[in-house]
């Protein structure tokens, strides 16, 4: 039973890998279908000399006429504009948030739900209101909408709280306004900060090619475009690297666990001497030994991959359960693992049923 156990463990592991990814797999492709791998994002990027550059007032107009784009919006970020919990707190106290005016389908747009409260509305963006991300809320404190906050010099009343934004993280550490209360307020010149837009499948790639142009003609160069699922798609490939190396683990105790199904055959034959003697003295031949010993270590291969599976599928279902994910353990990985095992079983063996069979009787019953 050591041994089978030690065939369990490799397996166990085996299995726990392969359906621990599987499951982050369907989990990320679930994510990527209700967020849609449809979003773009232009951003102004640093110019030919490393200075600063902006997007034009009127870029989410222009990138709604693109041939192929269903939605568009953004937000401009205030620079110089910090909020905080009271007029108390240091002002160079920031907590990493930022304060920008945002379009009024931004969140539409970047598929982003509300946790509490509302999102700002034609008659809300003209007042002294904010919405926190995620972050932002926990970061000063707030629970709950009604609460106020220090926010460019004066107390803005928070309305609603996002939840956390997979294909926008920057939302998260924001505070947003409307654009006509920063536009009175803070002088804002209406120039987006991050654009986003949504296209239709097939007309994606298209539309990724014509965004900068369109977006400001004179310097294409100066609009940096990206996909936000494309970073999702590249952290999941990051986590297929570290799996690779816990399979590696897995089939080194794989083979631990082999080599103990070789070593306990091979103590068999030793201390079943007598019994093979006198197996062969009553008539049994060598191919009845070879057959007998081979079996027993076939059995035990196979003891240790069924339990193995049920091993690794509980920590699999475990692992799902606790963090929310779908359980997928692929059949046929259940179905290889088993036949590695007998495989390696019938490798461990072949040696000590082969010594079995040609051990002579007479030495075996003096013995």
């Amino acid at each position: 039973m050591l041994s089978a156990l030690g065939i369990a463990i490799g397996i166990a592991a085996m299995i726990a890998v392969v359906g621990i990814s599987t499951s982050s797999k369907a989990r990320l492709n679930d994510q990527l279908a209700s967020l849609g791998t449809n979003l773009l994002t232009a951003q102004a990027n640093t110019g030919l000399m490393g200075e600063n550059t902006k997007l034009p007032e009127t870029t989410i107009g222009k990138v709604r006429m693109i041939d192929g784009v269903e939605s568009a919006s953004g937000f401009g970020q205030l620079n110089g504009v910090g909020v905080y919990r009271s007029s108390l707190v240091d002002p160079a106290a920031t907590g990493g948030i930022t304060v920008s005016a945002a379009d009024l389908d931004l969140l539409n747009v970047t598929a982003t739900n509300v946790a509490a409260g509302s999102w700002l509305n034609q008659a809300t963006a003209r007042y002294p209101t904010v919405v926190l991300g995620s972050a932002a809320a926990q970061i000063l404190g707030v629970a709950t909408p009604g609460t106020q906050v220090w926010l460019g010099g004066s107390y803005f009343t928070v309305i609603g709280i996002l939840d956390p934004s997979p294909l926008a993280p920057e939302l998260d550490t924001s505070a947003l306004i409307g654009i006509p209360v920063a536009r009175a307020e803070f002088d804002y010149d209406g120039s987006p900060t991050t654009v986003y837009e949504r296209s239709t499948e097939d007309t994606i790639q298209q539309v990724r090619e014509v965004l900068s142009g369109t977006v400001n003609p004179q310097a294409p160069e100066e609009v940096k475009v990206s996909r936000p699922s494309d970073a999702l798609a590249a952290k999941y490939a990051a986590d297929q690297a570290f799996t690779g190396l816990l399979l590696g683990l897995g089939s080194v105790a794989l083979l631990v666990g082999g080599i103990g199904v070789a070593n306990t055959m091979i103590i068999s034959v030793l201390e079943r001497r007598r019994e093979i003697g006198l197996r062969r003295s009553l008539g049994a031949t060598r191919a009845h030994i070879q057959r007998q010993f081979l079996a027993e270590a076939l059995l035990l291969s196979a003891l240790g991959g069924v339990f193995g599976c049920a091993i690794g599928a509980a920590v699999t279902a475990g692992f799902a359960a606790l963090n929310a994910i779908p359980f997928v353990v692929p059949p046929a990985v259940m179905a290889a693992a088993v036949a590695s095992t007998l495989a390696i079983g019938a490798v461990a063996g072949i040696y000590p049923a082969v010594r079995a069979a040609r051990t002579p009787p007479t030495a075996a019953l003096s013995a």
